[in-house]
């Protein structure tokens, strides 16, 4: 739907229900803006819950048949 067509469909109502779809827009517009906001993870929401141990980079037991 076009803006134009949407902005005259608007002018035919009457006040109260003018009133009505102003509501409804702003509603329309701040849960578009909650559910943007919900989808962004904040920096450092994982800090302390990954661990890595000290010997890391060491060759595996496992292997030394293979070394």
């Amino acid at each position: 739907m076009d803006s134009i067509q949407l902005y005259t469909k608007i002018n035919f109502l009457p006040k109260d229900l003018k009133s009505e779809v102003n509501d409804f827009v702003d509603f329309l517009l701040s849960r578009n803006k909650k559910e943007k906001k919900s989808k962004q993870p904040k920096f450092g929401c994982a800090k302390g819950k990954i661990y890595i141990s000290p010997d890391f980079d060491e060759p595996l037991e496992d292997f030394k048949d293979y070394r």
